[in-house]
């Protein structure tokens, strides 16, 4: 399958993939299941029929309204899937027709789900975060990369540095200054990516928070005390490091070759 074919399609898978992901997105951090009761209007609590529920162009043809009470729906929703379906088509692009293009695929959409908890919510729910992380290194176990060494590498070093930095935060100023569901997300980044692209994503992700909080700063009083949801900033970051990362890193190691 040529690339361009193998984008098409899963770009396609994406959109369906992504209509999942925002019952994900609901029910995750409400300990909703996400299997039953079947999708429904969140307002009407009536059951969308299947032409109700067609990714994207349901939300258009309705006018971003409930089919049944004429209830608004939120536009994330067809963002939600759209993204899905614009990274899973990226991951097409980019990697070849094998096994290790579906552990990505799996990520890219944990991922997207936990960025819009986090930043709806402030939670990162355990049922992505611990269990992408076993699933990372069962992953890594199977040989594929990177590679179970490094992705225990990864768990360990990735949990531990985001820990170890939210307790001297804790003592040094008497509030909590970086919740375990972070911990929990970077140890699953450095299950599926390993130790050196989870810390190229901690790089990044500190990089893009330091400036959001100097952004904030400059514009609000309050600024100082605003928590930022940082897997908000993990989530993207991860993302262009299991896209573009292993490149990035053989490009600045070259320095020193």
């Amino acid at each position: 399958m040529t690339p361009v074919a193998a984008a098409v399609l899963l770009g396609v898978l994406g959109l369906l993939v992504g209509s999942f992901l925002n019952v994900c997105i609901y029910r995750l951090p409400r300990d909703l299941s996400v299997a039953f009761p079947a999708s429904h209007c969140p307002s009407c609590q009536r059951p969308l029929r299947w032409y109700h529920n067609v990714p994207v162009v349901s939300w258009i043809a309705l006018g971003g309204r409930c089919g049944f009470c004429r209830e608004r729906i939120h536009w994330r929703y067809p963002l939600v899937e759209l993204l899905n379906a614009g990274l899973w088509a990226a991951h097409g692009l980019l990697f070849p027709w094998e096994p290790l293009l579906f552990v990505r695929l799996a990520f890219a959409s944990a991922l997207l789900v936990l960025f819009f908890t986090d930043l709806d919510c402030r939670i990162l729910p355990n049922e992505v975060t611990v269990g992408g992380t076993v699933a990372g290194l069962i992953a890594s176990a199977l040989v594929f990369p990177p590679g179970f060494q490094s992705a225990l590498i990864g768990v360990l070093l990735g949990g531990g540095v985001l820990w170890a930095t939210g307790e001297a935060y804790e003592r040094l100023r008497g509030v909590e200054g970086m919740g375990m569901g972070d911990v929990k997300m970077l140890a699953m980044i450095g299950a599926v990516l390993g130790w050196p692209l989870m810390l190229l994503t901690l790089v990044g992700s500190s990089i893009a928070g330091g400036l959001i909080g100097a952004i904030l700063l400059a514009f609000k009083a309050d600024a100082r005390t605003t928590a930022l949801p940082f897997g908000a900033f993990l989530a993207p970051a991860a993302l262009a490091a299991s896209l573009v990362g292993q490149p990035v890193l053989d490009w600045y190691l070259g320095f020193y070759r």
